[in-house]
């Protein structure tokens, strides 16, 4: 028999603070809370169950001086199943920690789950008395301390910050140069080879899927398949336990490991977070965790009639972030996730749900207030998602300063333009000078805009251009299932082909894609793969595949290498090149103090384009030239960094174009960095050049040629 004594209302979860572990929970409608004790993960039967004895400001809480890290607990609370108001309590129900730092793994599903007689008329409305706790996953007291040594967030600039968005799981999964025992996990991610795959190309931050521990769903687990991509959390400060090569309780320290190593290498460490639902579903679904703790509280319920979820993710129900508990507790997570974690800022899944409520159109309001005057969040990388599933839910430009947003209009347009769709010229003339047209309006800057062609959601870069059509039948939803609106061209045959004219033509598409995405300003993300070249037979919503159709191919033939240095190439060209990663937007006239133009849009004949020229439909080529002068760069001590004069030509018709070359003031010539159509690179004699149809040259000013 453990002793117990009251403990603190503060922290919440629970604490080992070397002596014994306090553990406290929040509840305002509970009427008792029962913290129960195990011997293993998969038991079934508390080894012990201790009622706390205490409740402040609707915290119950006690301290146990002979508990210690890797106790396995849960916790049983009561109080009214009173559905029409919106309570779902129910003891017979083991309930997950929502501060715990690590959980068990694996969910035994089955009808003792939910807190309800399934099958039942009206079902939601009978209490199921059946206990869950043999099916459930168990929270585990983890000790916290760890050796940071000099581990250092890079800080990467935003101007010079690349994403490589990628899967813990997936990206080492296959890969020969990972240890078998470490592939798919954290200390895999961190492995040497991993790391200079990463590095060697240029990458700065890794954006990492959701790692919060999540759970797959029923119906999945009933057709053989599993939540691969992992936006189903039930526990906002643990680690998946998945993606540990230890046992249980190991993941804390192996997040930590990697974070510290990634640092090392100098790659910042960006979560994709999700606050805006759980794994509990709809008022149909089961009693994991915050519904039977206080369903009222966390969840927005209808106000008319509190027995069913207010649903703006598509996955039957939405935090509650009106009440200031629920915002306590995203909060807490996040902080833990920077201060204890050291993560360096965080992508929000569907994060217009975050708002939702506080004022007409879901505008964004008091929760990003609340993180904008947070000392710690404040100076970490904050990304949206700006749309939801509900009314008014594309908020694209909408979010408040220190925000960068996913730009869908940028990932559109350039598929479109490059697709040959008429009259997209000016639309993507907007994205390649950093969208200011959607984001100056709230007086940001060009690093509001996250840039982006592929992302886990939809093709990968390969099938984009191979595939027309989705082919998600594996999924098993009769192909039903993913966005059928993909923008995308097979340039002559669907899915992969032996027709060489089509491979190459599809080489160059993903070469000008890859190029258009690194030269416009903003900030740049890549999906993890595309650099060499990664397929998913044309399925567009890979989210239970957990298998190679999803994971990293590391068989690396000669186009994968040839993609892979071309990437690397155009990171370079981004990286030396200032007036490629402006932290302002252009202003299309003469600068204040440099006496030109800081962008001007060039016709074929050398002349700046007319108003005419923006209107002809049929026109699917486009330059931009950018003087080196009219950057904005400055050094640490505030003086202006020089560039060099680029001029960017864009063809996405299928008839070559010919340009003749810009007038600019000094003398020089104009050398050829890179050509989508053809490998190498030349300096050019004649006044004009050819730009072939769906491709893209990008040409420097050298103005100290060699004799």
């Amino acid at each position: 028999m453990m002793r117990v004594w009251p403990g603190a209302p503060y922290p919440l979860g629970a604490t080992w603070d070397g002596e014994g572990v306090n553990f406290a929970i929040f509840s305002e409608h509970a009427t008792a809370v029962e913290l129960c004790l195990f011997d293993a993960p998969d038991a079934a039967t508390a080894s012990e169950t201790i009622p706390m004895p205490e409740s402040t400001d609707d915290v119950w809480h006690l301290y146990l001086p002979d508990a210690r890290p890797g106790t396995y607990y849960g916790y049983r609370v009561y109080g009214p199943y009173d559905p029409d108001q919106g309570h779902r309590f129910n003891p017979a129900k083991l309930l997950i920690d929502p501060y715990a730092k690590a959980v068990s793994e694996g969910i035994k599903w089955s009808d003792d789950l939910f807190g309800y007689t399934i099958g039942h008329k009206d079902a939601d409305l009978s209490c199921d008395d059946r206990d869950s706790a043999g099916a459930m996953p168990k929270c585990v007291v983890v000790d916290s301390a760890f050796t940071w040594g000099d581990d250092r967030a890079p800080r990467t600039p935003w101007n010079r910050t690349v994403i490589y968005e990628c899967h813990v799981r997936g990206m080492t999964k296959l890969h020969p140069g990972v240890p078998e025992e470490l592939r798919g996990t954290y200390l895999g991610l961190a492995s040497d080879s991993v790391i200079d795959h990463l590095t060697n190309l240029g990458v700065t931050a890794v954006e990492l899927m959701p790692v919060h521990q999540f759970l797959p769903e029923r119906d999945l687990i009933d057709r053989g398949l599993t939540n691969y991509w992992g936006y189903n959390s039930i526990a906002f400060l643990a680690p998946h336990v998945g993606y540990a090569s230890g046992g249980v309780g190991d993941q804390v320290n192996e997040f930590k490991s990697m974070v510290k190593t990634l640092h090392r290498a100098g790659l910042e460490v960006i979560l994709d977070v999700v606050y805006n639902h759980t794994a509990e579903g709809s008022e149909l679904g089961p009693t994991l965790s915050l519904r039977g703790i206080d369903n009222a509280v966390y969840y927005r319920l209808n106000a008319e009639d509190p027995r069913y979820n207010m649903d703006f993710t598509g996955t039957g129900n939405s935090l509650n972030i009106l009440h200031p508990r629920t915002v306590g507790l995203i909060m807490d997570s996040l902080r833990y996730w920077v201060t204890d974690m050291h993560v360096d800022g965080f992508r929000f899944d569907l994060a217009p749900v975050l708002v939702r409520g506080y004022r007409e159109g879901g505008r964004p309001s008091s929760f990003f207030e609340v993180v904008q005057q947070d000392p710690v969040l404040s100076t970490v990388k904050l990304i949206a998602e700006p749309w939801d599933v509900g009314p008014d839910g594309y908020q694209l430009g909408r979010f408040p300063q220190g925000w960068s947003e996913w730009n869908g209009q940028f990932r559109d347009s350039v598929r479109k333009f490059w697709r040959g769709d008429n009259g997209m010229v000016p639309e993507v003339a907007s994205r390649l000078a950093g969208s200011s047209d959607i984001f100056a309006p709230s007086r940001r800057t060009t690093y509001a805009s996250v840039n982006f062609v592929t992302c886990h959601d939809g093709f990968t870069l390969t099938d984009l251009v191979s595939y027309e059509q989705r082919h998600n039948e594996a999924n098993g939803e009769n192909n039903e299932d993913g966005t059928s609106d993909n923008n995308s061209c097979n340039w002559g045959a669907e899915g992969a082909t032996e027709a060489v004219r089509i491979q190459r033509l599809r080489e160059r598409m993903k070469r000008n894609l890859l190029a258009t995405v690194m030269f416009s300003q903003g900030v740049r993300m890549l999906l993890a793969g595309d650099e060499l070249g990664r397929t998913q037979g044309g399925n567009n919503n890979a989210y239970c595949q957990d298998n190679e159709t999803s994971w990293m191919n590391w068989e690396i033939d000669e186009p994968a290498q040839e993609l892979y240095d071309f990437t690397r190439e155009l990171i370079q060209i981004m990286q030396n090149n200032p007036v490629l990663r402006r932290r302002h937007f252009f202003a299309g006239t003469e600068a204040a103090t440099k006496g030109e133009p800081d962008v001007v849009w060039i016709r074929p004949d050398g002349q700046e384009m007319t108003d005419e020229d923006w209107k002809d439909e049929n026109n699917h080529a486009i330059a931009m030239l950018m003087p080196g002068r009219s950057g904005d760069e400055v050094d640490a001590r505030g003086r202006a960094v020089g560039g060099e004069t680029l001029f960017w030509l864009l063809n996405a018709g299928s008839s070559p174009r010919s340009y003749t070359l810009p007038k600019v003031d000094r003398p020089g010539v104009w050398d050829e960095l890179f050509n989508t159509a053809r490998p190498g690179s030349r300096t050019l004699r004649n006044p004009t050049i050819n730009l072939t149809g769906h491709s893209m040259i990008l040409l420097r000013r050298n103005e100290k040629p060699a004799r």
